[in-house]
């Protein structure tokens, strides 16, 4: 909902919680003068100011501030809005009588048609407040707002008109900062390159959220073809590629939800999350739940609702969740563990992912899938949810080529097929290990790497499928006629210039 919506109903307290102050002042002047209300905003080091006239009234202690609005909000007529710049750091320090004070004000600006707007970073309020103020969502800037951002910078550096492709690149680059980063970011590309380079400004962006702590840009480097195996869910993934663009959505194809991936350490997952962006043609977003979850009262809601802005503003994108189940095996046990906050973090969650309209694909992984809630698992959170076994004999020879020559050497100088039975249960990541290690005994001897020195690599290395035998049997019941297996039985694979075929 609107902020004009929220003025209209006649809520006498909202609260808007974003770091672009300046725009967010813009937006509320435009929509008090649209509705004919008379705007007065509020800080620590101004006073009380009538904006209309720039007449400021000398009252620089919140409580002194509250006790004066309550002569201003007894009349019905005209109408006011009320600005007050950080006051959440003053109801922070849980003093009494100015919470007192401020659900007086409330009251009286209820009765008369008047509202109360708090503008800050954060809100913290005390439970007191808590229903008394209505939270409003401020969006960070669209792709038309940061089209005028970039358009500004552009005539301070007196550059010339962009053509269409470079303008929509440096735009889409921008997605997901807000009005002053994004400035800051055309205005280094400029200083650097002496113009607008997307590569520049993307660049600043993954710095920027990498930053922020909650949300980070992870070059999507990584394509289907570097994983071994798995070609059921790699053609899952290639059917649903053109699902985000312009005729797609002309056709009536809603956009792809997301993705579960549950299976065994090792064996890919975290993997095909990457090589989707790849795959798709989009940013990829990786998002740390447990960095979601503050200490704060509030703070893990508002995290939470920092993250999906965020995606939001970058759509299409794809937001891959590493082990999910540790941000979210608490949530059943959350009252008596932490107060609720895992349970309402997660129950925010579930309903963006139902109820998103954003073209935000969700990848997430799980090695334990009995930690994770049970509504969580039902369908219509995700598109599918696919199971990772370990990969069988032609799986493990596709790996094998890929390990061997992402390494710099020639798949062909090795049998790959006698190597993919000798490390039968093994995972793609445990042949990687191997292989690193017979590299490493090699280098010591000033040669390149023979098949006994991947063979003695084996012999010293315990499979984890060896360490969790009876996880992996439960793991593999559970999956069974719940979740669609992601390696392909009969699948043929190229390799070595010819067609081979196998067990999948």
């Amino acid at each position: 909902m609107t902020l004009t919506t929220y003025l209209r109903a006649g809520h006498p307290g909202l609260a808007l919680v974003t770091p672009e102050e300046a725009r967010a002042e813009a937006e509320i002047a435009a929509v008090c003068s649209a509705l004919e209300r008379r705007l007065h905003a509020w800080s620590s080091t101004e006073g009380l100011v009538d904006v209309a006239d720039n007449r400021a009234t000398q009252c620089y202690d919140p409580l002194d501030a509250l006790q004066l609005l309550d002569g201003l909000f007894a009349a019905e007529s005209p109408r006011h809005v009320v600005l007050m710049r950080d006051l959440q750091l003053y109801l922070d320090r849980s003093d009494p009588p100015l919470v007192r004070r401020l659900r007086d004000t409330l009251r009286v600006a209820k009765a008369n048609g008047h509202a109360l707007v708090l503008l800050g970073c954060r809100l913290k309020l005390p439970p007191e407040l808590e229903h008394d103020i209505t939270h409003v969502d401020f969006s960070l800037p669209d792709a038309a707002r940061l089209g005028t951002v970039l358009e500004g910078i552009m005539k301070s550096a007196k550059l010339k008109t962009l053509n269409a492709a470079i303008r929509e690149a440096a735009i889409q680059a921008a997605l997901g900062l807000t009005t002053t980063e994004a400035e800051n970011a055309f205005a280094l590309s400029v200083v650097e390159s002496g113009g607008i380079d997307h590569r520049i400004v993307s660049r600043e962006k993954a710095r920027t959220l990498k930053r922020n702590g909650l949300v980070e840009v992870v070059p999507a480097t990584t394509s289907l073809d570097d994983i071994g195996g798995l070609g059921l869910l790699k053609e899952w993934l290639v059917r649903r590629s053109g699902a985000f663009g312009a005729s797609a959505k002309a056709y009536g194809l809603p956009a792809p939800k997301g993705l579960l991936i549950v299976g065994i350490p090792g064996t890919g997952k975290s993997l095909t999350a990457k090589a989707t962006a790849g795959a798709f043609g989009l940013p990829l977003l990786r998002l740390d739940m447990g960095r979601v979850f503050g200490g704060v009262i509030g703070q893990s809601e508002a995290n939470l609702r920092a993250v999906i802005q965020t995606a939001s503003a970058i759509a299409p994108c794809v937001l891959w969740i590493d082990e999910i189940e540790k941000g979210f095996s608490g949530s059943q046990s959350s009252g008596s563990t932490d107060g609720g906050t895992s349970a309402r973090v997660f129950g925010s969650f579930l309903s963006w992912m139902q109820e998103k309209d954003q073209p935000v694909f969700v990848v997430a992984t799980a090695n334990d899938v009995s930690k994770l809630p049970p509504e969580f698992l039902r369908k219509g959170r995700f598109d599918e949810m696919f199971f990772v076994d370990l990969p069988d004999a032609l799986e493990r020879a596709q790996i094998w080529d890929i390990v061997i020559a992402r390494h710099g050497r020639r798949p062909t100088d090795y049998d790959t097929v006698l190597l993919a039975r000798a490390c039968e249960q093994y995972t793609g990541a445990e042949i990687e290990a191997v292989f690193i290690d017979a590299l490493h005994e090699a280098y010591a001897e000033g040669r390149e790497p023979k098949p006994k020195d991947i063979l003695e690599a084996m012999s010293n290395t315990v499979p984890i499928a060896q360490l969790m035998d009876g996880r992996i049997a439960a793991l593999r019941h559970w999956a069974k006629g719940r979740a669609r297996e992601a390696g392909s039985k009969g699948a043929p694979a190229r390799r070595h210039g010819r067609r081979v075929t196998g067990e999948g």
